[in-house]
């Protein structure tokens, strides 16, 4: 089974990160993952440069967005810059010829019902000109997460399903996510797929926490708490191109990718 599998890079040179990894795709940070201030390509090239010399190498390119991007939150000081800040993380990945912008899926405050979230979600999509698709992922802690549970993932994907930019809406599947947030890897592919319809990519990682724990830190293959079977069958079945988030250089990242494809094919 041949399936493409890369990891999250420095953003200064993208294709060279790709390069030392032998990966056909990279997925990597525009700008401060922590700020407000909007993207920045620090490629040399420019955007332009960057996805012409991509194309060239055969390199798929996925940006994450920012981390304190929360289109969910009822405190409007956070969710209407949230909103502006995705435009521009969307618009700055479409630029650079981006397969995909990825956003977590945010949470509301203890006291808050749920609904608002999803129901911002719905708003946050109406509102956000989609050029390329957005893939919203699963998180790992939270009570009052909009993605780490099954039936809140449910509950998103019911809110934002008649609004116009929906056919650009997909899914990005964290393993580490997943078991951290207490969702069965023996049965998620299929549990997701049920709500969503799709899986457009894998964030295949180990977790140094346990099941349910709600921790969101990631392991090495091998070197966490899930088994290393679950892991693979993820990706086998889910069939999408992965990003491996683990920690390391290119070298501990080679090391993955191989551990990976042993247990795959």
């Amino acid at each position: 089974m041949t399936i493409s599998i890369g990891a999250h890079v420095d953003q200064t040179d993208p294709i060279a990160e790709a390069t030392a990894r032998g990966a056909s795709l990279v997925q990597f940070f525009l700008g401060d993952p922590q700020g407000y201030k909007g993207p920045e390509i620090r490629f040399a090239g420019g955007a332009e440069g960057l996805r012409a010399d991509a194309e060239a190498a055969g390199v798929d390119l996925y940006v994450h967005a920012p981390y304190i991007i929360n289109v969910a939150t009822t405190n409007n000081r956070i969710r209407i810059p949230s909103r502006k800040l995705l435009q521009k993380h969307v618009d700055a990945a479409a630029e650079i010829g981006a397969k995909g912008l990825i956003v977590h899926g945010g949470h509301v405050n203890k006291a808050d019902d749920p609904e608002t979230g999803f129901d911002n979600w719905r708003k946050a999509i109406e509102a956000t000109d989609l050029k390329l698709p957005l893939l919203i992922e699963n998180t790992a802690g939270g009570d009052n997460a909009m993605t780490r549970y099954l039936d809140r993932i449910g509950r998103v994907w019911d809110a934002i399903s008649a609004t116009e930019g929906f056919d650009r809406v997909g899914f990005c599947l964290d393993t580490c996510h997943a078991h951290a947030g207490g969702n069965a890897l023996e049965t998620v592919v299929d549990d997701v797929r049920a709500i969503t319809g799709r899986i457009d990519l894998v964030h295949c990682n180990d977790s140094r926490d346990e099941f349910d724990s709600g921790a969101d830190r990631h392991a090495n293959f091998g070197a966490g708490k899930i088994d290393e079977e679950l892991l693979a069958a993820v990706v086998r079945d889910a069939g999408a191109p992965v990003v491996c988030e683990t920690p390391g250089d290119a070298a501990v990242h080679r090391e993955d990718f191989a551990w990976l494809r042993a247990r795959v094919a």
